[in-house]
């Protein structure tokens, strides 16, 4: 269903609040250059500091202004399913095609409340669900085993997974306790040319934020199996993919965003803050490797 770069998209905020048309511009551009489908609401987008109402609203920017040009896969995580259930109803209601649902976060649930969280989700609501599992930020790590429990109960409502785990091996489990059919997203960057040469077809990117067109390029070139140009390519976006999270993200990445547009902001929610002085330098030299800047 889906494939190719997708970007996370930050929120952009100005004087506090959220910078409606500086979004608007950047889901134009991300477009424009190549970029498949759109994450609004996920961890790069500051999901956590968003009221319900701002959450909600950048959604609907999204949709709107993607005009159906290209899918919106909208951020609905919550650590209380209730609240997951109501993001995936305004989703449903303003038009995005999916949802993308973090596992539960800090009251750290087992694997059969894991079940019974996107359970409850797949049987209340009819959009699409990709999971999202990133122990790193949530600690609680959806296990393959519970993913395929998931995808073969639900297979027309579960029908992916936004993988930053880690562990590559993931995608070769997945693809044999599921089938080929079930949509295996990198969520990890500098992982993404062998997750893709395990049975991936694109990632849900920081990095794309920044550099759609080339993100959008080496994602085309893993598709075509073009190994030798998506190394290439490869190798121009790896230094950046790193820098991204020299500091707290996503505020490299904002940070580097102003180095490419004069419309956007550095602009962040407490508790985060605009990146170090070392960040910032990683970015420079970064945007100059991918020919950026």
């Amino acid at each position: 269903m889906f494939s190719g770069s997708i970007p996370a998209l930050v929120t952009p905020f100005r004087d506090g609040a959220i910078d409606e048309k500086a979004f608007r511009r950047l889901v134009d551009w991300q477009i424009d250059n190549g970029s498949k489908a759109l994450v609004p609401c996920g961890t790069t987008g500051e999901a956590s500091t968003l009221s319900n109402a701002e959450h909600h609203r950048v959604i609907e920017i999204c949709v709107e202004q993607a005009a159906g040009r290209v899918p919106v896969i909208a951020g609905c995580g919550s650590n209380d399913t209730m609240n997951a259930l109501l993001h995936m109803t305004f989703s449903k209601k303003c038009g995005a095609q999916a949802v993308l649902c973090v596992a539960p976060y800090y009251n750290r649930p087992n694997q059969e409340g894991l079940i019974a969280h996107y359970s409850y989700l797949a049987t209340h609501n009819d959009l699409p669900i990709v999971l999202y599992n990133v122990p790193g930020r949530t600690v609680t790590d959806i296990k393959p085993e519970t993913v395929c429990e998931l995808a073969t109960r639900f297979p027309d409502k579960i029908i992916g997974i936004k993988d930053a785990s880690g562990d590559l091996s993931r995608v070769t489990d997945h693809r044999m306790g599921i089938g080929k059919q079930f949509c295996q997203l990198s969520g990890d960057d500098e992982l993404a040319l062998p997750f893709n040469a395990a049975g991936g077809v694109g990632c849900i990117s920081v990095t794309a934020n920044v550099a759609p067109a080339l993100c959008a390029e080496f994602q085309q070139a893993c598709a075509d199996n073009d190994i030798a140009l998506a190394r290439d390519l490869n190798d121009k976006l790896y230094p950046l993919h790193y820098a991204m999270f020299e500091d707290a993200s996503p505020g490299p990445v904002k940070y580097a965003l102003t180095c490419v547009h004069d419309w956007l902001t550095e602009d962040m929610r407490l508790p985060l803050t605009p990146c170090s002085d070392a960040a910032r330098k990683a970015v420079d030299a970064a945007l100059v490797h991918a020919g950026l800047v």
